[in-house]
């Protein structure tokens, strides 16, 4: 598959992502105007979305081994607004609330990263982060708020009743739970404050496989659950889902890699953040321990071992192979 097609699937979903968030956000009266505005600052600041592309892109895969699971219609094809069709709702219908979820949990998590209790930045995605506009608090409250939405949407959405449909839903539910908590994204978090000596008396050194640990928490676990929850959804086998979680701990090692070479070698203009941080910080990261050679070698360690993950289980027709060459080779 060319550049061209997953452009196309980007842009595509992309628009079907972001229309779908526009609907979901609380407005006014509903909520009070300064907190809307507040997590629209944030969700609508641009962005990769690979979260939630990795999520429809894992429900395609499978809709495409096993169509009539979900229905004979994949992303790509007709009306890719989640209309019925075939024998059943097709992938992206029941996948995209679960996108839309991890969007929304994976913003609340920058938000609350950028605070000066945490990274203390003042550039998101090309703008001044949501405290410099808003304050302190109105940002740990928008945070607070996405978060509570993405659940909100997790639970109500697809508003199917069918019973196995529900049954996804609430294995999705737990695995995005457990995704974004203190066994995931949270403890991740924990461990790199304490990395970086920001958690007072808890100072923690770590060596190579505990810089792997931190990272599979604070960015592969939210990772690897858009794409597993876009599987589930999809209604894939249990073998399915394991090869698929195999493809994404992959994908996510990999991005994360990429990430640290990039905060040492890109610029903010490029990258939309602030850059050089981590080195500041002395914080542990691949370059600081392997090299940026080194470094570069195990990414490209991880995307081979994806790519043999999704032909192992007959998962190379879609999507998720481009997506993983294209965070391998990404530039911001």
């Amino acid at each position: 598959m060319t550049v061209e097609p997953l452009a196309g699937f980007l842009n595509r979903a992309r628009v079907q992502v972001d229309e779908a968030l526009a609907r979901i956000l609380p407005t006014p009266p509903a909520c009070p105007a300064i907190v809307s505005d507040a997590m629209r600052y944030s969700v609508f600041a641009g962005g990769k979305r690979l979260r939630p592309m990795l999520t429809l892109a894992s429900a395609d895969a499978i809709g495409r081994v096993n169509p009539d699971a979900v229905g004979h219609r994949f992303i790509g094809a007709g009306d890719a607004a989640g209309a019925d069709a075939g024998d059943g709702p097709d992938p992206f219908h029941l996948a995209l609330p679960a996108a839309c979820a991890i969007e929304l949990i994976h913003t609340y998590s920058l938000i609350h990263d950028d605070l000066p209790a945490m990274d203390d930045d003042t550039l998101r995605r090309g703008r001044p982060t949501l405290h410099v506009v808003y304050g302190d608090g109105i940002a740990i409250l928008a945070g607070d708020g996405l978060h509570a939405e993405a659940f909100t949407l997790l639970a109500t959405a697809p508003a199917l009743d069918d019973p196995e449909i529900l049954r996804r839903k609430l294995r999705v539910l737990g695995l995005i739970g457990r995704a974004a908590g203190p066994t995931g994204m949270v403890g991740g978090q924990a461990i790199d404050l304490q990395a970086a000596g920001q958690a007072p008396g808890h100072a923690l050194t770590l060596d190579a496989d505990g810089v792997r640990g931190m990272h599979a928490r604070k960015t592969g676990a939210l990772i690897r659950a858009s794409a597993v929850s876009g599987a589930i959804m999809a209604g894939a086998a249990d073998d399915l889902v394991a090869a698929m979680d195999g493809y994404a701990t992959e994908v996510g090692l990999a991005f994360q890699i990429v990430d640290d070479i990039l905060d040492v070698e890109s610029d903010p203009a490029t990258l939309g953040k602030s850059t050089g941080k981590d080195a500041a910080a002395a914080k542990p990261t691949y370059p600081a321990l392997f090299g940026l050679d080194r470094s570069r070698t195990l990414a490209a360690d991880c995307l081979e071992r994806a790519h043999a993950a999704l032909t192992a289980a007959g998962l190379t027709d879609g999507w998720l192979g481009p997506i993983a060459e294209w965070v391998l080779h990404r530039k911001n």
